[in-house]
């Protein structure tokens, strides 16, 4: 009986090997040997004997049977997305039912199982190898012997690539009631081998740089298209001969910059302008510096910027670009005139509104607003106040808030002409402050008016 089983075991070993898929992409196969420890009290709670699920479970004392010598040979090979099957095989002697003592009873069993890598899923930790299997087998115990069913959970701990410690546990559920459930708990070395050769170069997967790509043993298994010493998998130009300092890439006008790269392969420059020259210094490489020997800023294609007034301040910093002024007051001149102030008040004067509304009474008035705003322009930076007047005729609320609408009105009038809004201000002041008489019809219509005033 005992030769039987261990038949049956070597047969399923070399099953194992002739007909599973692969352990990883270069090392498919594994072959593991070490001890085992069989507990029965964990898992049978209904006996006199048995112990609570997961009660005690690391007592091996007084519930675990081991035998002192290697007991367990492992057989596997990697299938596909981090599956692998196992063949494993093990032996014990049996002293411990639970808390029940026995006779050495003979213990062998046979399993086969599915394993999952479970750094499928947490990413590869290189020396750690958790799994989880589940799976079927066989097992005999003195005179009784009985089909499984299995799960468990291990690891792997790799001392490199071929070598490991391995440690598992799983759960053997019996189909015969008198041979009773158990844990098999188990530890030993684990060996990965085997490999190949996908390209078919004659340098293993493992050693081979480019296991993909058929090359010559001297480049680790890589090709060199182009024969310029530098494989194609670090030629950055793979067909055509290069320098290997520039990985394997030419340099037509010896620069250091690769043509690929050297946006004038032609002429030699710096790395700092892309491989192109810069004659004049300024930033702007010849080819894009519409004036390549004088110095100018890069956003003006290097050439000098414009100042069409010759005020000293650029054209593109110059607010009043076509009127000379001081750099201190941005190219403007630096205030209104006494005559401009003059001119501003007379037009002001001749603005005229319909009765009793906001709105211009003819195209006159914008006429003499045009006339105000050409005056205005050339001062942008001029903070200006538009005040609102009325006679006393009428309710004082009623005199306010026309005269507030009127110089709102002129006001919007400016900007849209294209007066800087922050500097333009207006306020209405009704009946409040008469420049002349109220009592006769030229007193009243002269009080009528708006006024463009410098802001106090």
């Amino acid at each position: 009986m005992k030769h039987l089983k261990v038949a049956l075991l070597a047969l399923l070993l070399v099953t194992g090997f002739s007909n599973v898929n692969a352990q990883d992409e270069n090392n498919p196969w594994a072959i593991g040997f070490g001890v085992n420890a069989v507990d029965f009290y964990p898992t049978n709670p209904q006996t006199e004997w048995g112990g609570n699920w997961y009660s005690e479970f690391f007592n091996a004392n007084d519930h675990y049977n081991i035998v002192p010598a290697v007991s367990r040979l492992t057989v596997a090979r990697y299938l596909a997305a981090g599956f692998s099957f196992e063949a494993a095989g093990s032996f014990n002697k049996i002293e411990n039912i639970g808390d029940m003592s026995v006779d050495d009873y003979s213990f062998w069993t046979v399993d086969g199982s599915i394993k999952y890598d479970v750094n499928k899923i947490i990413g590869d930790t290189k020396w750690f190898d958790p799994y989880v299997l589940i799976g079927g087998g066989y097992t005999w115990m003195d005179d009784l012997d009985t089909a499984s069913g299995n799960a468990g959970v291990g690891a792997n701990f790799w001392f490199n690539d071929n070598v490991g410690l391995s440690i598992e546990t799983r759960y053997r559920h019996t189909f015969d009631s008198d041979l009773f459930d158990h844990w098999q708990h188990s530890a030993g070395i684990t060996f990965k081998m085997g490999g190949k050769d996908t390209d078919g170069d004659g340098v293993y997967d493992k050693k081979d740089a480019c296991p993909d790509v058929f090359g010559l043993a001297e480049f680790n298994g890589c090709p060199d298209t182009d024969g310029d010493g530098v494989i194609d998998s670090e030629d950055a130009c793979v067909d055509v001969a290069g320098l290997a300092e520039l990985k394997g890439c030419p340099d037509a006008d010896a620069d250091g910059i690769t043509d690929a790269k050297d946006a004038c392969p032609n002429d030699k420059g710096t790395a700092a302008n892309g491989g192109c020259p810069d004659t004049d210094g300024d930033g702007v490489v010849d080819k894009d510096d519409a004036c390549p020997t004088v110095a100018g800023p890069v956003a003006n294609k290097g050439c000098v910027w414009p100042d069409t007034d010759a005020d000293g301040v650029a054209d593109k910093d110059d607010k009043c670009p076509n009127v000379a002024g001081p750099a201190s007051n941005n190219g403007c001149p630096e205030g209104l005139t006494d005559a401009d102030l003059a001119k501003l008040k007379e037009l002001g004067n001749r603005i005229y509104f319909d009765t009793e509304k906001d709105t211009f009474k003819s195209s006159e008035t914008e006429t003499r607003l045009d006339e105000a705003y050409e005056i205005i322009k050339a001062y942008p930076e001029t903070k200006l106040h538009i005040e609102g007047h009325t006679d006393a005729t009428g309710p004082d609320s009623f005199n306010n808030k026309l005269s507030k609408d009127r110089a709102d009105t002129v006001r919007d009038y400016l900007i849209s002409k294209g007066y800087n809004p922050e500097n333009l201000t207006s306020e209405g002041y009704g009946s409040t402050q008469p420049v002349d008489s109220n009592k006769t019809k030229e007193g009243r219509a002269m009080n009528r008016r708006v006024e463009i005033k410098l802001q106090k």
